[in-house]
């Protein structure tokens, strides 16, 4: 029966003239300044205002009446937030479960959680709760989940929200409303174990001992996608402990509130495979449940305890080598606190590792209008700053004397983030080479990315060929970037993200998250195959002497594998954005680079009639996140600045022989536009693993600037008002 929601109670905030964002060498933290002495010895930076939601008095601008002056408004707008060390920095939010396996991660080891943190956590999540049934889902956009509802109520619980609170209350109802607690897919029956509020024979298996089997077995672990597989390394070694947090008033009372009977009366090991039909997006196979049955009698009947402790001193060792890899970021924020427990089971809370996982663990933290959340990784500081700098040469700027300091600066944050070393021992922690390599975020996180790696190249390549810019990195290093993407390409000519596909997709049939789709192993992805492309293109034409040949075979394949996978309909889908106009934004910049435009080629015809068939009323192209989950375009019910921007950008690579369309959208993107330069958020522009949603929300300045500077380019900037 649902409990009688109380009116109201107001929730505490912070003081948001105290918080500082603080960045060194690439690392960005949020600093709460408690004194009047830090106040005048740390000033509020715009940045600092803009991303906090405070004003920032910025002046109005001159109306733009042609695309490069709104560029140039843009421009002028974007480059305030530059940071110090030279990158763009912003929130990269998005999915709901990332606040709870850190804020368990600090729970579980004992660790304070500073009040100001408490604070506006519990403020951000009372903001994202559904607004009509107060639960949450897998993603800010999405529907009310058992995974996301009972997460975030503990995590509310955790920082000290009273159960009486309308905002619990209401969350509470909804998790009953949907089955309550027991319905958690894998990873929150895990969440809620360490916690002592889920008992471990109610979870299906995750044996470290699958760590000992012959690299040569088709299904080993270092065959998964590395963020699968370096998550579900550290559950491993806490499954295999089988260790929750001891039993307290928290815990007890927790017990009672996350489901609809009696704790004791539950059955959890009749659980493992309940889970919520509202959040299951990949749902079991029978080969995986039959694989979860005998893995089940391996480890409760048949597995020796020597055998165990093998295992676990393994896993032990591989999840030091990635603490080690990253400086203690680790590769995203949930392997990140995974490793935090492990570390902090094995050594104790006074150990280096675990006092170097609570300062690191800040790096995800991020505050903004509404509280604090936490990112999807250490930031987007590498992949956001490259397309500014592109966005401005796309602009014909980059000569411009009031840009030059800006791009010196962008390069020589490029510059500090290249990858200088391979990891030690790489075949041993199953990692791809990285020397040369750009990571998504920053340098120590230590990640080899295929298409953060070719976009920042690019950048370097175009901005040290301007007049007047160092040449701050020298031909060496960027051989040895090309070196790195010469490793990635897969058989079939595509690229992946992090590394070459190690098993077949039938791998997915073992996919045991539940939540998520297309996460067992590397895929194929347009997006990462075309920035290939074109970074290696852009090299060849500067350098063609190096690796030529090679060079040439690569890029070859990858475009035709380009075509091979554009969909009957003339889209592509999109992997990392949303969605089909994300991704044809990408694939029709690569077959530009071969000469294949709308008059000469087909796919190109078949792109552009795709496009415009999806193109609104008002001019411009909407596209909901529901694209990604159904892989089928789903219009949003508004057009949206960003998704008009990549439908423009595609239409201009295609070279699409009537304007009229292409400056629709260019004057709905110019009309969005405020008179201080800036566009205000609008939906969400990023996915992964096709259920979940993530926000990029620096695309609304570098891909709208890049289109206005591609249209005005194109066809001579003219008047448009």
């Amino acid at each position: 029966m649902a409990e009688e929601i109380p009116t109201s109670a107001v929730l505490p905030r912070t003081d948001y003239t105290r918080w500082r964002l603080k960045t060194e060498d690439g690392r960005q933290t949020w600093d709460y300044l408690t004194t009047d002495e830090q106040l005048a010895a740390w000033p509020q930076s715009i940045a600092d205002k803009y991303h906090l939601g405070l004003p920032t008095n910025l002046p109005d601008l001159p109306t733009p009446h042609t695309p490069l002056d709104a560029a140039r408004n843009g421009l002028s707008f974007f480059s305030h937030l530059q940071l110090p060390d030279g990158q763009w920095a912003c929130e990269y939010g998005g999915p709901m479960f990332l606040i709870p396996a850190v804020i368990t991660a600090y729970y579980v080891t004992n660790t304070p959680i500073p009040d100001p943190w408490k604070i506006e956590i519990t403020a951000y999540l009372a903001a994202r709760a559904n607004p009509d049934d107060g639960g949450w889902g897998l993603h800010i956009e999405g529907h009310s989940t058992v995974f996301g509802t009972a997460c975030n109520y503990v995590v509310l619980r955790i920082l000290g929200m009273d159960p009486n609170h309308p905002v619990a209350v209401k969350a509470r109802n909804q998790l009953h409303k949907l089955g309550g607690a027991i319905g958690s897919p894998h990873w929150g029956k895990f969440l809620l174990a360490l916690m002592g509020c889920y008992q471990w024979e109610g979870m299906n298996p995750i044996p470290p001992e699958l760590w000992l089997l012959p690299n040569w077995v088709p299904f080993h672990p270092w065959r998964w996608w590395c963020h699968n597989r370096q998550v579900y390394l550290a559950m491993s070694y806490m499954y295999s402990l089988k260790r929750s947090h001891p039993e307290n008033d928290l815990t007890r009372s927790l017990r009672e509130e996350l489901y609809t009977q009696d704790y004791k009366t539950i059955d959890f090991s009749q659980h493992r495979n309940t889970v919520a039909p509202g959040d299951i997006y990949h749902p079991h196979t029978k080969i995986l449940d039959a694989l979860n049955g005998i893995l089940g009698l391996w480890g409760s009947y048949i597995c020796p305890n020597r055998v165990q402790e093998i295992a676990r001193a393994h896993v032990y060792d591989l999840v030091k080598r990635e603490d080690e890899a990253s400086e203690y970021c680790c590769l995203g924020p949930v392997n990140s606190p995974f490793n935090f427990i492990v570390r902090y089971f094995a050594e104790g809370e006074d150990s280096v590792a675990v006092r170097a996982h609570k300062e690191t663990l800040r790096d995800f933290l991020w505050v903004k209008n509404e509280g604090m959340l936490v990112n999807g990784t250490d930031g987007v500081q590498t992949w956001d700053t490259s397309f500014l700098i592109q966005a401005v040469v796309d602009c014909g700027l980059a000569e411009d004397p009031q840009y030059h300091d800006m791009l010196i600066k962008a390069l020589e944050f490029l510059e500090t983030q290249q990858i200088r070393a391979d990891v030690p021992e790489q075949e041993i922690a199953y990692r791809q080479q990285r020397k040369g390599a750009w990571p998504f975020s920053k340098r120590t996180q230590g990640y080899t990315v295929s298409d953060t790696t070719s976009e920042a190249l690019k950048s370097v390549l175009i901005l040290q060929a301007v007049p007047g810019i160092p040449q701050l990195i020298p031909l060496e290093r960027l051989q040895d970037a090309v070196d790195v993407l010469l490793t990635m390409q897969n058989p079939n000519g595509g690229f992946g993200t992090y590394e070459r596909a190690r098993a077949g997709k039938w791998l997915e049939t073992l996919n045991a998250a539940e939540v998520f789709g297309g996460i067992m192993i590397e895929y194929e992805y347009p997006e990462c195959t075309t920035a290939v492309v074109m970074a290696l293109s852009k090299f060849t034409k500067i350098y063609p002497r190096y690796r030529a040949t090679k060079i040439d075979n690569v890029v070859q394949r990858a475009v035709a594998w380009i075509k091979t996978d554009q969909r009957a309909d003339g889209s592509w889908y999109g992997y990392w954005g949303v969605c089909f106009t994300y991704a044809t934004m990408f694939a029709t910049e690569s077959l530009r680079s071969v000469g294949e435009t709308y008059e000469n080629s087909s796919t190109m015809k078949k792109a552009c009639e795709f496009l415009l068939e999806k193109q609104m009323e008002d001019g411009g192209w909407g596209e909901s996140y529901k694209s990604s989950e159904s892989q089928v375009y789903t219009q949003h019910e508004n057009s949206q600045v960003v998704n008009t921007a990549w439908a423009c950008i595609a239409l201009m690579n295609a070279a699409y022989p009537d304007r009229v369309p292409i400056e629709k959208g260019i004057k709905l993107i110019m009309a969005r536009q405020q008179q201080n330069g800036e566009w205000m958020q609008e939906a969400i522009e990023g996915v992964f693993n096709k259920s979940c949603m993530i926000s990029y929300p620096n695309y609304k300045f570098t891909f709208t600037i890049k289109a206005l500077g591609m249209f005005a380019k194109l066809y001579g900037n003219p008047e448009l008002n």
